[in-house]
């Protein structure tokens, strides 16, 4: 029986257009050679629609050579020499300065991006608070286009084999090899990739204003590399996104519905690879399925844990939830969770980096949105999909390319795989007579202790569904009935606004000003600085300004230009540490008398739910200030968060700026001794970031950000 299409233009996809050839690209080694092999025989136009882009990367590592430059920098400047009607596009997110360390720095300012006037980079900061762009696209001529999982960037180099400490993984000069890193890109020809470049186009004019013409080839050239052949022909190929509701930009959630519509559709199985697994309506979708009598078969296969101490205490304690409702809707033992084993990677593991859906042999998804809710609605997203419609051919494609998936992950041929799939007639009883003890996949195993799992917010916090207003983030954790309280004590307020505008007075007209200034500070600083007392002194001053709301930028900056980077950082981190615990006390002074006289029980709920959560509260509240520093502390402390809570996080939250700003600092005063052009605008620039980019940027969106409510995503 012909089952009804999945894929609807104009509900869950954006269109659908024939692509003359496709290839299902596995791993980063592939897709850097088919990129490299593709690029060059570009005649007007290369975009680059990218979350990270790196021009240092290699994209040879085996040694092979076609004469032109190995880093992507230099092999795209090469690429505009020679052909003089060629102009290279490239958009890159303009990331957090949380990815900093990961990412190539100052990417605006680097030769490599700049040197010559028609290779055009651009960072892309047009989307909402909290938001990325996470599109992964190249598009060459309108001819040739790749999407999927995969950026041009450091540590995504790979084989199929993910060899434990392959020398080859390894980028820049670094001693340390990343772990391996399995990913997934889909290449196509023809109309489909004219669309991927309308896209990418249109991308690039929300991100700069600019309208970029399609390209006008004079000459019919061959681009699709001769040594790669394609998987499948003649397929009707569905671009699905996902956009959020920016100033005049409207919401799109196709891959969203998508993915709900295809799990709707299955009937014998379903082969997801993510990254993330935290998505609200892919878990109810997959839930309703394995309660089903005669549902299909789940198999997912995910990393062993996240990357990053971060993600794994948040991202991994969210998604074992998801995994817990599943295993509770599985009434007929059809759901299975894998992560790959390799022997030797002893404490790493694959890093699987993939976002694959598999309905099926029907419908093949490969994509940039990951199983998470920001996918969903919050980032900027883009997955092909096709699907067979009755076509064998197709059917017969996506079937191959599933087995293939396996054969990497099982480490056999597929041929042995396909022979045991038509034994069984099952995907999960196949995948489970062949898991052996070398390499293979293993069951999923749960790390996530109760603790970890009671001090991490809600999904709708660490994982949004939609773009977030700040000030309703806020109140998240300032909740109606703490803030209650505040506002009748009016008399209060208004005291402590005196006392603020008297200081303002006294800095703006009275000798204070004068006094208090860096030139002076590092004057008087350094009369004590070798005394057995400065130590406590400097913190004594930090206690005393934090009380008197001085910038505690200023005495950062005082300490490391009196103490050097190392000791001006530990002065600077007790310090503010200690001017923090100074005002949490206060507040929880100022709390606890409100508490017993107005509030009663209610408060009391309050500050247990808050006290479950503190941790991550002000962790997220020191790196994104949404109130002043004194006030946030005053708040944690009538809040009754945990006191070891409060320190933790503070201490976590406020180290990368602490570390940012007494690196750049000490590098400052290196660069007054010996000034030179690039390290003055390297300074410059950095300085202004950490100074003056937050708060410029949190006032910016104030006045800009979307007024909906946040809502849940489902």
């Amino acid at each position: 029986m012909t089952r009804p299409a999945i894929l609807k233009p104009g509900d869950n996809c954006w269109r659908m257009e024939r692509a003359d050839r496709a290839a299902f690209i596995v791993d980063g080694a592939d897709f850097f050679k088919a990129f490299r092999e593709t690029v060059k025989q570009a005649q007007r136009s290369v975009l680059i629609i990218a979350w990270d882009i790196d021009s240092r990367v290699k994209l040879v590592r085996e040694g092979e050579s076609d004469g032109l430059p190995v880093e992507l920098g230099d092999f795209l400047t090469s690429m505009v020499k020679r052909n003089s009607k060629l102009d290279i596009h490239i958009l890159d997110w303009d990331f957090v300065m949380i990815f900093a360390p990961d990412r190539e720095w100052l990417p605006l300012y680097k030769e490599k991006w700049n040197g010559h006037p028609r290779l055009h980079f651009c960072l892309d900061d047009r989307h909402p608070t909290g938001a990325c762009h996470h599109q992964k696209i190249v598009v060459v001529d309108d001819q040739i286009a790749f999407a999927g999982g995969l950026d041009l960037t450091l540590g995504r180099w790979d084989t199929p084999q993910h060899t434990p400490c392959d020398p080859r993984r390894r980028d820049l000069e670094s001693e340390q090899v990343p772990q391996p890193y399995h990913d997934i890109q889909m290449m196509v020809s023809g109309p489909a990739a004219a669309a991927l470049g309308e896209l990418a186009r249109e991308r690039w004019r929300h991100a700069t204003g600019a309208t970029l013409p399609a390209p006008r080839i004079q000459a019919e050239a061959n681009y699709w590399p001769a040594y790669l052949a394609p998987d499948v022909e003649n397929v009707d190929v569905a671009i699905c996104r996902t956009v959020p509701k920016y100033e005049n930009q409207a919401e799109v959630r196709e891959v969203e519905r998508l993915l709900v519509d295809a799990i709707a559709a299955a009937r014998q199985s379903i082969y997801i690879e993510a990254q993330y697994f935290t998505a609200h309506k892919i878990t109810a979708a997959l839930a309703k399925r394995l309660k089903e009598e005669d549902g299909p078969e789940v198999a997912v296969l995910l990393p062993e844990h996240t990357v990053g101490w971060l993600s794994k205490t948040t991202m991994d304690v969210l998604r074992e939830r998801s995994f817990r409702q599943l295993l509770k809707a599985d009434h007929y033992n059809r759901l299975r969770l894998y992560e790959p084993c390799i022997p030797g990677l002893d404490d790493e593991c694959v890093n699987i980096h993939s976002k694959v859906t598999i309905i099926d042999d029907e419908l093949l998804r490969i994509g940039s949105a990951n199983l998470n809710n920001r996918s969903m609605g919050l980032d900027t997203e883009c997955d092909l999909v096709i699907e067979a419609n009755g076509k064998p051919h197709i059917r017969s494609a996506i079937h191959a390319f599933r087995n293939r998936l396996l054969e990497e992950h099982l480490g056999m041929e597929a041929s042995r795989i396909e022979e045991r799939l038509a034994q069984e007639g099952s995907l999960i009883r196949t995948i489970e007579s062949l898991r052996g003890s070398g390499r293979t996949v293993r069951p999923l195993t749960f790390r996530v202790t109760p603790e970890m799992d009671a001090w991490v917010p809600d999904d709708d916090f660490v994982d949004p569904g939609q773009p977030m207003d700040p000030s309703e983030l806020m109140k998240e954790f300032v909740p109606e009935e703490e803030r209650g309280p505040v506002r009748n004590h009016i008399f209060l307020i208004l005291t402590i606004l005196a006392a603020i505008l008297g200081l303002a007075a006294m800095w703006q007209w009275s000798p204070l000003r004068e006094w208090v200034n860096v030139d002076n500070l590092v004057g008087f600083a350094a009369e004590f600085e070798q005394a057995p007392s400065a130590p406590l002194l400097t913190l004594g001053v930090f206690l005393i300004s934090g009380i008197i709301a001085f910038p505690l930028t200023v005495l950062i900056v005082v300490c490391v230009l009196v103490f050097g980077p190392w000791q001006g950082f530990l002065y600077s981190m007790l310090g503010a540490l200690l001017s923090a615990v100074s005002t949490y006390g206060l507040g929880h002074l100022l709390g606890r008398n409100t508490v017993r006289r107005f509030a009663g029980k209610k408060l009391h709920e309050l500050n247990k739910r808050l006290a479950r959560r503190g941790l991550m509260t002000i962790i997220v509240v020191r790196i994104i200030p949404f109130a002043p520093f004194s006030v946030i502390n005053m708040i944690a402390g009538a809040s009754k968060i945990r006191f070891r809570d409060f320190v933790i996080g503070s201490a976590i939250g406020m180290l990368p700026g602490i570390v940012g700003i007494s690196l750049f600092t000490d590098r400052l005063a290196a660069t007054i001794q010996e000034p030179d052009l690039p390290a003055f605008a390297i300074l410059v620039a950095v300085v202004g970031v950490i100074i003056v980019a937050g708060w410029t940027f949190w006032r910016w969106e104030e006045r800009h950000r979307n007024p909906r409510l946040r809502a849940q995503s489902d």
